[in-house]
This record gives structure tokens, sequence and C-alpha cells, in this order.
């Protein structure tokens, strides 16, 4: 539900957050990014703003269709990277064929696809499900059930409240936390990890992320960068 803008327009977008033109996003993205310690740059709205967020958006449904889920989550990931850390226009056709071609699929036949009237109606179809489930505000989490039974939780909540749903969904049922993959299995999934990430992840504490790093990737070959005071890891070129 957040950032999703068709176009921008005269006068006020969000005007309870001081949003009227996409240079007023740049701010808000940085203190974001500051609280939460995920590197996010926002001079990009300033010097090239990302005329809307509808063209990504489509492009992550054809994904599911043609491919499913995981992929569309996967690009989900590479976008959010390529705008929010990197800066990358990615309502911009070519910025969105490459992060495509770069995942080994075909760029510029997905980006086409998505263009087309029909993933257009599909996109405004997603838009009304959302309003029809009470998704309003952002984020919003629903939970449902095999009996269709849900939970609806909106806004910046903490885990307890989370776990609190799933318990409801579940039937009163204590939901049991996964334990994560190797941090060389994951790595090679998402081919880049931030620092934070891998501390909540695996639990470990920032002045100990390091240590755990080199230890968990000790025959792996990867590189350690820094962004904005904040360190990443990507496998090595």
């Amino acid at each position: 539900m957040g950032g999703l803008l068709e176009k921008w327009y005269a006068g006020p977008i969000d005007p309870a957050n001081g949003i009227y033109k996409p240079a007023d996003v740049a701010g808000h993205w940085r203190e974001v990014g500051e609280h939460s310690r995920m590197p996010i740059d926002g001079s990009l709205m300033i010097n090239n703003p990302v005329h809307s967020s509808y063209p990504p958006s489509r492009v992550f449904q054809v994904l599911q269709q043609q491919f499913g889920n995981e992929k569309a989550n996967e690009y989900l990931r590479r976008a959010r990277e390529a705008l929010f850390a990197f800066n990358q226009n990615i309502s911009k056709d070519d910025v969105m064929i490459k992060l495509l071609n770069d995942m080994g699929l075909e760029g510029e036949s997905i980006v086409s696809a998505a263009n087309q009237p029909a993933m257009r109606k599909l996109l405004t179809d997603d838009f009304a499900l959302a309003r029809s489930l009470g998704a309003r505000g952002f984020p919003s989490i629903i939970m449902v059930n095999a009996k269709n039974r849900g939970v609806r939780i909106v806004g910046g909540q903490s885990f307890e409240k989370y776990v609190d749903g799933l318990k409801q969904v579940l039937n009163s049922v204590t939901p049991r936390a996964k334990q994560p993959a190797p941090l060389s299995e994951i790595l090679q999934k998402e081919k880049l990890l931030f620092s934070k990430e891998i501390e909540v992840l695996y639990d470990v504490e920032q002045a100990n992320i390091q240590k755990f790093i080199n230890k968990e990737l000790a025959q792996v070959d990867f590189e350690t960068n820094k962004l904005l005071s904040e360190f990443y890891y990507i496998l090595a070129k």
C-alpha cells in the first residue's frame, strides 16, 4: 500500500507528512533510513524523481503470472535495493529491463507485457481487492486461515502484535520460529545483504557482526562494502 502513486500532480500528495512534490520525499526517506539502519539515500527524488510506482508494480504482477511468487518477490527485492540504496529510477523502462536481465529473464518482453492494457487492469483490480480487505493504512498485514477467518494489523506494530495475530488465525496454537538457513545459503540466494538484516536474522549484536560474518562465510568469496555509514555484503564477482 505504501508509496503507490500513479503520478505527481499540482497540489498536496500527503500533506500530513509534508509531501507536496517529489523533493519532499527525500528527507522523509533519509529519516526512515537512519531510524531503521537501512541505507536509504533519497536524493534521487530531488534530481531524478520516480514519476510513478505503477510501472514496477505491473512488472511484479507479470512475474507473478508467468513465473510465480518467488520470482516476483526476487524482483521486488532488487527494485527496492535499486531505488532506495542505489538511487536508480525504477519507473524507467531501461532500469526495469536491466534489473530483469540481471535476474536471467527477458527484460524487454516482460516490461512490454507490463505496459499492455490487461496488466493495467490487473493492477486496478488488485487495488480494489486491497480496499475490499480493508487495507487502507501502511503497512496492512492481513492473515487468513483455512476457514477464511482473518486478522488485520495496520501500521507499525511490535513483534508481539504479529505473534498474537498468528495465534488468532491458528486458533491459539503458539507459532514456532523457523530457524534461518546458514548465512552462506542466504547470501547465495539474495546476492546482497545489509548488516542490519543479518543482525536481526541471526540475533547478533552490531559490535559482533563482522566476527560472525567472517566465521559464517569462511568458505565463501564475498565483498564488504559501505553505503551511508552502513555495511553490506555481496558475493565476489
